[in-house]
């Protein structure tokens, strides 16, 4: 509520002179240290801060209902917090029977496990991995059979070249991937050559 008495701040900081009645802002000092001067407030001027504002009270109780509690439940109050206090002593002792069966049962379980002649150290380590077991040693590769196989494939593909150069011979078109078979042939021949074949794929004699 805005102060109308002489010498009495108003909300927005306005301050009615003692002596002429007049209002005016008092001069301060600002955050850097310059000072503010006085400021003198017209007759009949309000600022917003010094409006009072109208309040319906219904609208104030509804709004404020959660804060007041329950009209008339005061004096339920000490009996929901024993009914409250009943419930978790209630809940707890039920909660440490539940724990001390299931202590009990897994006590059980574990003997009957014992005598069913399994060690103790097994049931301990039931999560261990198994250990591996060693794996056996794989087999000399044949080089020579080896050999004899990369030369087979290696002929074919000689056979295959020298076929499509005849029909190139013979005037026949080919194909751009055929004519690079047909290219490939030396190279195919020196590949045999190295592996211990002649040109016709056949395993050289040593003389």
């Amino acid at each position: 509520m805005a102060s109308s008495q002489p010498g009495g701040v108003s909300s927005s900081g306005i301050t009615v002179d003692s002596v002429t009645g007049e209002r005016y802002i008092p001069s301060s000092v600002r955050a850097d240290g310059s000072k503010r001067r006085e400021i003198r407030v017209r007759p009949g001027y309000r600022p917003p801060e010094d409006v009072e504002l109208y309040k319906n009270r219904a609208a104030e109780a509804w709004k404020n209902r959660g804060k007041t509690g329950i009209p008339g439940a005061e004096g339920l109050k000490p009996d929901n917090d024993t009914a409250a206090k009943a419930g978790s002593a209630a809940s707890n002792k039920n909660a440490k029977r539940r724990e001390a069966k299931k202590k009990a049962k897994e006590t059980q379980d574990g003997s009957e496990r014992t005598a069913q002649g399994k060690n103790v150290k097994d049931i301990e380590n039931w999560r261990a991995p198994a250990p591996k077991e060693p794996q056996p040693e794989s087999e000399p590769v044949d080089l020579e059979a080896e050999k004899e196989k990369k030369a087979r494939n290696l002929k074919k593909k000689l056979r295959q070249a020298r076929d499509l150069r005849d029909k190139k011979n013979q005037g026949e078109a080919l194909l751009p991937e055929q004519l690079e078979k047909v290219i490939k042939i030396q190279e195919l021949i020196r590949q045999l050559d190295a592996l211990g074949f002649d040109a016709n794929g056949d395993k050289k004699t040593d003389v």
